[in-house]
């Protein structure tokens, strides 16, 4: 009974912080980053402002996890058919990287907020940059079974990947400022299919 009782508190919890990543979503979309505050998020989800702080201590670690679901979401929502795993792990990366370039939130974060991501370019690996290196674990190594990718260390294969595929995700707004987005995309995938075809 005591177990039943902290798996229906532990469903609820759940469904509370989505809903709070919900109103703190809108708040980024309609007042900006910087004015997306715990006091504000509270006000318009109608609780306190220490049920918030409870499970989000300041306004950082909310929009670090408003971040994680929305890219998170985009990266199990841009899976590629193909007939070999390079050809599905360039393809998928492409529409990630095209995904996450129009993704509203990344937009706002990067042209008013950039220093919320900057912790997970120089000092750490965040957790969707994990979901998305494990992605790339799979597929090369998937790669490796069907003869499609060269066969190399698997972990400095997939770290490699993750650390082109960030900075086309995180540099594409000012380097398509003169050159078409859809080019630097097509040379991206022409980038990852050379560097992974077994020669």
């Amino acid at each position: 009974m005591t177990s039943h009782r902290h798996s229906k508190q532990g469903h609820h919890n759940r469904v509370g912080d989505q809903l709070l990543l919900d109103v703190a979503r809108d708040c980024v979309l309609t007042i900006g980053v910087s004015r997306t505050t715990l006091t504000e998020v509270a006000r318009r989800a109608g609780v306190s402002r220490m049920t918030l702080y409870r499970r989000f201590p300041d306004a950082r670690s909310l929009i670090a996890a408003l971040m994680t679901r929305e890219f998170s979401g985009l990266l199990s929502a841009t899976p590629v058919a193909a007939p070999t795993a390079r050809e599905r792990l360039v393809g998928s990366v492409v529409e990630g990287v095209r995904a996450l370039v129009a993704n509203p939130i990344m937009r706002a974060v990067l042209d008013l907020e950039p220093e919320l991501i900057t912790p997970y370019v120089v000092q750490r690996l965040g957790s969707t940059q994990r979901l998305a290196e494990e992605y790339l674990r799979v597929e090369v190594m998937a790669g490796h079974a069907d003869g499609s990718i060269r066969r190399a260390d698997v972990p400095a294969q997939a770290r490699a990947l993750l650390l082109v595929v960030q900075s086309f995700v995180l540099s594409m707004r000012p380097a398509s400022s003169d050159v078409d987005s859809e080019d630097l995309l097509a040379e991206l995938a022409k980038i990852l299919d050379g560097a992974l075809e077994d020669r």
